[in-house]
């Protein structure tokens, strides 16, 4: 069976010793009184909840699957799932970083951040259930009426109601603007939505008496394309003046996807007929008020593999040590047994710390990004909000396609570890390959991901917020250029640093004359930023272990994230060089192939 431990040790590294948030909460006054102590107490219990209460449900929840009643339109999740919701509920966890004026704790979203990789470790089919409620929250916060808030923000304050989000179709997915869900207006100011919808995870399910969906859909006289989708809040049931629920509104689910994956989660298809909802934001301007909800969830989808990664890796970990297979090359290490444990050889230590680092830089990049999230919401300078808005903008794709393909790359290394035996379902490495598989897919794709990152986010703005993350990188590499021990850190980031703005430049001339090789360079292009971000973090890592140790500090974790740093960049970040030979490879090879796919 897996084991799992939350990582609390590394999580408070890089918020108090590296990224210092809580003298940067000082700053915003809604955070100001947010500690260390508060810090670790919260994420303390919530590493408990996680590890106690949602991870042993997680391979019987994929076992067991949802059940649809098709008479009913109902779905019952796996054993368990509902009580472990409802003990989520009882202990404030859906209400951590929500707002006050709803009921909401209005801690910082780093908190939330840190439960949610957590529980993501512990079981992300079960975490996706609340996960969506905070994406449905955020839309509604930002865009929804008072009236619309009053009514749904308290409910999914407190875990009461859960949402979800609809945009997919049978025949569209990425391009929303091929949709063809219809919005009737009605004489009371509400609307009659009807459609089909699919792939909506966490689309029904009897954990909560509500679910608050909103849908993506167009009123008749709706342009064509994107420029003409609206958004709508529709209730799975409608609810009375008082308060109370009323009828049922008739948007089902009709099927259950079979899937590779995430078996605990509902992932429904959805008949809207004639369902009554209420617009959300401006008529036409539904991708917008949806963005912040898609934004939201590309983050949360980042920190699904995050979360992924870290528990196959301690549990390839615990059985490297254990397993015994062949001698070590350098001789016998194990004289007491019959064979070394299978730690001790080359390929097996890769694999670990390919996961490890992984695992540490994408848990860094996270915890930045939602200090910077905090300071969006909660810091008094308008420029400190704008500059942080504009920053997460550029690395959310960063997050959630680097994150996830590393997640791939570490779910898969460490089943490997275990062998034939990571084969074996009893041992709980395959549901980790099999789970984390998703999350390069949805939220947009990671090819998508990058499109959007080197053509929006990048050229879009001629290169200005990357040049913003090369001033953070180069006030670092100012600090610390002249010191030696972290020359081997930050050499490497510097030289790439400079590297950057050529590179870019030279796809971005291209792709004037040619569309297609901005299209052919986008994901090597990504994966080389990703690096890029992971090595400053890494650095700046190394830099708080190295003063550590300088000062005395024997506390082994030190010693051991400077060897975890010198791995990664000797072992993994020098894929940029290949990354960026294949980017310019140009789009010609991949274009002029009309005979070879014939």
């Amino acid at each position: 069976m897996p084991i799992y431990t939350p990582p609390l040790r590394d999580m408070q590294f890089v918020m108090h010793e590296v990224l210092k948030v809580s003298d940067e909460f000082k700053a915003m006054p809604p955070h100001a009184e947010v500690d260390v102590d508060t810090i670790n107490a919260v994420i303390e219990e919530a590493g408990k909840f996680a590890a106690e209460v949602t991870f042993p449900l997680n391979i019987s929840g994929d076992t067991e699957g949802c059940v649809l009643d098709k008479a009913t339109h109902e779905v019952k999740p796996p054993s368990g799932f509902k009580d472990a919701y409802a003990k989520y509920v009882e202990g404030g966890w859906a209400a951590l970083s929500c707002d006050p004026a709803y009921g909401g704790q209005g801690l910082p979203f780093v908190l939330n951040q840190c439960l949610y990789e957590m529980m993501n470790s512990a079981n992300q089919a079960w975490t996706m259930y609340p996960g969506l409620s905070h994406g449905a929250y955020e839309a509604l916060h930002a865009h929804g009426t008072e009236a619309q808030k009053a009514l749904y923000l308290p409910k999914l304050t407190s875990g009461e109601w859960t949402g979800t989000m609809c945009l997919t179709e049978p025949h569209c997915g990425t391009d929303l603007g091929l949709l063809r869900t219809k919005a009737e207006p009605q004489a009371d100011g509400t609307y009659k939505i009807t459609g089909n919808k699919i792939f909506i995870s966490a689309g029904e399910h009897d954990m909560t008496a509500n679910i608050v969906h909103l849908v993506l859909a167009r009123l008749p006289d709706a342009p064509k394309g994107s420029k003409g989708i609206s958004l709508f809040v529709v209730p799975k049931f409608n609810i009375q003046a008082d308060g109370s629920l009323g009828e049922r509104n008739p948007i089902f689910c009709t099927g259950l996807e079979h899937k590779m994956g995430i078996h605990g989660n509902a992932t429904a298809q959805i008949a809207i007929d004639g369902a009554i909802g209420t617009m959300v934001g401006q008529p036409n301007k539904g991708l917008a008020a949806m963005f912040v909800m898609m934004n939201a969830a590309r983050l949360g989808v980042g920190n699904q593999s995050l979360g992924l990664t870290e528990v196959a890796y301690q549990n390839a970990l615990a059985y490297a040590k254990d397993r015994i297979q062949m001698r070590s090359l350098s001789g016998v290490k194990a004289k007491d047994k019959d064979a070394d444990p299978i730690i001790v050889h080359p390929d097996v230590r890769k694999m670990l710390l390919t996961a490890k680092a992984y695992a540490e830089g994408g848990r860094a990049l996270q915890i930045f990004c939602t200090l910077l999230l905090d300071k969006v919401h909660s810091h008094p300078d308008e420029k400190v909000r704008a500059e942080s808005e504009e920053m997460v903008a550029l690395l959310t794709p960063i997050v959630k396609a680097f994150i996830t393909d590393n997640g791939h790359i570490s779910t898969n290394a460490c089943m490997q570890v275990f062998g034939g035996h990571g084969f074996i379902k009893e041992w709980g490495m395959e549901q980790y390959v099999r789970d984390n598989r998703i999350n390069m897919i949805y939220e947009g794709t990671n090819t998508i991901q990058s499109l959007d990152l080197l053509g929006r986010k990048i050229l879009g703005n001629n290169g200005a917020t990357l040049k913003k993350l090369g001033k953070l990188i180069g006030k670092l590499v100012e600090e610390e250029g002249v010191n030696e021990k972290m020359a081997e850190f930050i050499n490497p980031v510097a030289m790439l640093g400079d590297q950057m703005t050529k590179f870019t430049t030279e796809i971005g001339f291209k792709g004037m004359q040619n569309p297609d090789e901005v299209g052919a360079a986008a994901v090597d292009y990504l994966r080389v930023a990703g690096h890029l971000v992971f090595g400053y973090l890494f650095a700046r890592m190394a830099q708080v272990a190295l003063r550590e140790i300088a000062a005395g500090n024997t506390d082994p974790f030190y010693g051991a994230k400077l060897q975890t740093a010198r791995f990664y960049f000797a072992k993994l970040f020098p894929e940029t060089v290949t990354l960026m030979r294949t980017a310019r490879a140009g789009s010609k090879v991949l274009m002029d192939t009309d005979l070879a796919l014939a």
